[in-house]
């Protein structure tokens, strides 16, 4: 079948989730946080993953902000810079306007020219997503930006990828789903969609039962996985 509907995860996806570390370490007077960031944006990252995760395993939901706050915290104290309100509040205000990469425009826009529906689904809250759209510039090759609040839990949670086929009519196997977790192209495989890994970090794969069918450096080759005759037509 061929792929009518192509659908992103956000955060480490369409949008770089260290710009907001990596921009304020940058800023004059952050000198502890310039010899540190990456430190606090990886910590920052996988202490948001892992709450989302118990979370849904307890049932203590709550909205993805929240968890971006808590993480954060988790990540400030592990780095030596808890207690810095006034770099809290510029570090979260940041995570607002994530920077997309370079890449996701011109992607997106060849999706849309070859008659694609474009989405989001993604763990963050509708008013996040909103303001990372905005900021990226990118609201108009979209077409939806599905949140997990509208079922209440976080992926991988199989209720989470059931938004697609709502919002869309389309068969799972219609679907290319894109996301930088290995965990979540994995969980989406095994749920059906026809998955692409942007494995930037060149990371091992996973032993999960789902298996991404494509490996990416990149969102560049998104439109050829997504019709191998466009990279044909277009010299690509």
């Amino acid at each position: 079948m061929p792929i009518t509907t192509a659908v992103f995860d956000a955060y480490g996806t369409l949008f770089d989730v260290t710009a907001a570390a990596r921009e304020a370490a940058g800023e004059p007077g952050r000198e502890a946080l310039a010899d540190t960031w990456p430190q606090l944006a990886a910590h920052w990252r996988t202490k948001q993953l892992q709450y989302t995760w118990l979370r849904a395993v307890t049932g203590d939901h709550t909205d993805f902000w929240t968890v971006t706050q808590d993480g954060l915290d988790w990540a400030l104290e592990a780095t030596g810079l808890a207690g810095d309100a006034d770099l809290r509040a510029g570090l979260l205000q940041l995570y607002w306007e994530l920077s997309a990469y370079p890449e996701v425009p011109a992607m997106l826009a060849r999706l849309k020219e070859m008659g694609l529906s474009t989405a989001i689904l993604s763990n963050g809250s509708p008013d996040m997503l909103a303001g990372a759209v905005q900021s990226a510039g990118i609201g108009d090759l979209l077409d939806d930006v599905l949140s997990v609040e509208s079922v209440g839990i976080f992926k991988p949670a199989p209720a989470v990828y059931d938004l697609v086929g709502q919002r869309f009519g389309c068969e799972r196997s219609d679907v290319l789903f894109v996301s930088s977790n290995g965990w979540d192209a994995a969980c989406g495989a095994a749920y059906g969609f026809v998955t692409a890994w942007v494995n930037r970090a060149g990371e091992p794969m996973d032993r999960l039962p789902g298996q991404p069918q494509h490996e990416l450096s990149d969102l560049t080759t998104i439109p050829q996985i997504a019709d191998p005759n466009y990279g044909k037509l277009h010299n690509l």
